[in-house]
């Protein structure tokens, strides 16, 4: 195995499984060495400390791309099932052999918020294939193989950005559909003169809009702001109403249908629910209720 010294023609790099000649997955955490592990077992969970950020656990299968300009440790406990998995180290000569490869890295580094990605079952067995073909290809008399191993870390590096995209929007997900909704509603206020009815007036013509499930709606709008979608439609609807009676002299009944009430008698309902006064007795009164 040709694994003990780092490869210096054209850059260094290095693939081994993790327990082979006793490497540890604190090996080589060097700071001239970008490191991608691969962990496929090993429990109680461990720990990394990178940079600024809170600790972080790991105890399931993971994919870690470490860059050397952050400074990290691993605390690791005594395991009963010991670390399973591979790792590659390589040096910034090793993939500016290839733009392409360079400019994946940069991709993947540049932006990288946390360096622990936890890959789906399809997604691990993939990224297993491509490190056990790595280590198998270490052990090669391939003249070439410098360039087979960038071939692989090129598809990793495209692997690991996939996944941190789909985290991502699993995480700001909620966070974009509430916003989304939140300038839907607010774009229709003021309501233009001469009064047109509001387009919008359930959750469920929000969704529509957007695309998305009503219930999906609702649970991010839920997630992201802590409200429903009808207590913020709701909390427009009643500062519109109270600004429209305050400061024009449309008649309640054009308030009503301008804000997308059917009847008037609605509208009423819905001032006085949230008043505790009618339209009518809120505009005599607008000083008192200001």
């Amino acid at each position: 195995m040709d694994t003990s010294a780092l490869r210096e023609a054209s850059g260094q790099f290095r693939v081994a499984a993790i327990g082979e000649n006793k490497c540890t997955l604190e090996s080589y955490n060097r700071k001239d060495f970008y490191k991608i592990s691969l962990l496929t077992g090993g429990w109680p969970p461990c720990q990394l400390y990178y940079g600024a950020l809170e600790p972080i656990e790991v105890g399931r299968p993971a994919l870690v791309s470490i860059n050397p300009l952050v400074p990290h440790s691993w605390s690791v406990p005594e395991r009963t099932i010991p670390t399973e998995g591979y790792f590659c180290v390589f040096d910034d000569d090793f993939i500016h052999k290839s733009a392409q490869l360079a400019g994946l890295a940069n991709r993947l580094f540049a932006a990288q918020e946390s360096p622990v990605y936890f890959p789906e079952m399809a997604e691990l067995q993939f990224i297993t294939d491509l490190f056990a073909r790595m280590r198998s290809d270490a052990d090669s008399d391939y003249d070439d193989k410098d360039d087979l191993f960038r071939t692989h870390l090129s598809l990793i590096f495209h692997e690991t950005i996939r996944i941190r995209r789909k985290e991502n929007l699993a995480t700001n997900g909620p966070s974009r559909i509430a916003t989304a909704f939140v300038g839907l509603l607010r774009g229709q206020f003021p309501v233009d003169l001469p009064l047109q009815p509001i387009k919008l007036k359930k959750a469920s013509d929000f969704a529509d809009r957007l695309a998305v499930h009503v219930n999906h709606l609702n649970a991010a709008v839920r997630k992201a702001t802590g409200k429903s979608t009808t207590s913020h439609i709701n909390e427009q609807l009643f500062a519109e109403a109270k600004s429209l009676l305050s400061f024009t002299n449309y008649s309640v009944a054009e308030i009503a249908f301008g804000l997308g009430f059917e009847y008037q008698s609605y509208f009423n309902r819905f001032f006085r629910k949230h008043a505790g006064t009618t339209p009518s007795d809120f505009r005599k009164n607008f000083e008192k209720y200001k």
